[in-house]
């Protein structure tokens, strides 16, 4: 397996070897240099749609989309209509779940739209739904919330709010046939714990784009899974930033590429306070004709987070032939006072010794690559801490393996 890795200290950086055929891998440490991260969008943040040009496919943030796929939500063409999607709201006793227009001051507090289509997505929803944890209270079962593709066109906005000291988890289940754009708020209070779980299990033709802005509170914490199975497009754009010294971000993502897919997720950890951590990984396994996943992964650290301990990876299991992964991690850093920085990303083949070693103790083919494909998932599976949403993903493994086969 090929891999780039990246551990700086000031004023050095080293890069592993050039990435397998059939996928592309490349990684860059700015130290106190022009930012690569302001440099990858075309437009300064902006809630206004009119502020970010069309794209064309030429500009760094829109490269490796297939704008032709997106069904007009990237150029104003896509317009809402009546079957979009159902959203379906479960939340325990305690919980606050509300529907608020654009003015509600709690919109847009944890992040700016980056891009034309977050944009389109905020000026064009009718309706956001806020669901508000109360400060100190300790859910003990989780905010379940449902959002069914009916076949049309729609814009959401959604916010999750934890009041200082409150905990939860948050599970976010995306499934049917839709075009869909939407940004997504977290704001974590002071000391708030969230483990918020986004499932992207659409059906075959879905589009689904969006925006996930989280905003961590002094010693909060803040743990991300991100599975994305389905869909035609699907292309997720987290982001973290600090509000006080103390905050933690663990950002894990599952995905499976299947043929003629597109899957991407462009990550972007700010650390604007001194004395928080990010640990960011993600992992994807591909198959099929046409399956392509993007993998950005952005770390920035401003002069004023001393103190900061952080490190992204992204690692890619091709199993057939007619894959691509194009993997691209970037670290900068404005200041010498860090605990800790790096990145890695690696992309290799389906192992055949592995597979040679399960077969030879008499387990079958098919069974054998069953459970090297879990183990290489498995340590993501576990971060779920949700057991129907573990085993729904472990099932869903076997079943795109087998399909793979038959």
């Amino acid at each position: 397996m090929a891999e780039a890795q990246n551990s700086p200290t000031l004023g050095s950086a080293r890069a592993g070897g050039p990435p397998p055929v059939g996928s592309t891998t490349a990684g860059s440490i700015a130290v106190a240099a022009e930012s690569t991260v302001v440099s990858r969008m075309s437009a300064p943040p902006s809630f206004d749609v009119a502020d970010f040009p069309v794209p064309h496919g030429r500009e760094e943030e829109w490269r490796f989309t297939p704008l032709e796929r997106l069904r007009g939500l990237h150029d104003g063409t896509a317009v809402a209509t009546g079957d979009g999607v159902k959203v379906d709201v479960q939340a325990p006793a305690g919980v606050t779940v509300e529907s608020v227009g654009r003015d509600d001051a709690r919109l847009g507090r944890a992040g700016t739209p980056v891009d034309r289509v977050a944009a389109q997505a905020y000026t064009a929803f009718e309706q956001a739904s806020v669901v508000t944890v109360p400060k100190e209270t300790v859910l003990t079962e989780p905010i379940r919330i449902a959002v069914h593709g009916q076949g049309g066109t729609a814009f959401g906005h959604q916010v999750i709010e934890l009041g200082a000291f409150a905990e939860a988890v948050v599970v976010i289940d995306h499934t049917g046939d839709a075009v869909l754009a939407a940004n997504v708020d977290y704001l974590l209070g002071d000391g708030a714990k969230l483990t918020v779980v986004s499932v992207q299990d659409w059906d075959d033709k879905a589009v689904h784009i969006a925006q996930h802005n989280a905003l961590v509170g002094r010693d909060a914490s803040l743990k991300s899974v991100v599975v994305t199975f389905g869909g035609d497009v699907v292309r997720l754009h987290p982001r973290v930033e600090y509000a006080g010294p103390g905050g933690e971000a663990e950002l894990f993502g599952l995905y499976f590429t299947d043929a003629a897919q597109h899957q991407e997720h462009r990550l972007l950890v700010t650390h604007n306070a001194p004395h928080c951590k990010s640990n960011v990984v993600y992992k994807g396994a591909l198959q099929g004709d046409d399956a392509h996943a993007v993998w950005i992964g952005d770390v920035l650290i401003e002069a004023a987070a001393e103190g900061t301990d952080t490190y992204e990876m992204n690692r890619n299991l091709v199993l057939t032939d007619g894959a691509r992964v194009d993997s691209v991690p970037n670290l900068e850093i404005e200041t010498g006072e860090i605990v800790g920085a790096g990145h890695a990303s690696a992309t290799g083949r389906f192992d055949d010794e592995q597979l040679f070693y399960l077969m030879a103790r008499g387990i079958p083919e098919q069974e054998a690559r069953r459970l090297v494909v879990r183990g290489f998932f498995a340590e993501l599976v576990q971060q779920i801490g949700v057991a129907d949403i573990e085993e729904r993903l472990l099932a869903k493994i076997d079943e795109e393996l087998e399909a793979s086969v038959a």
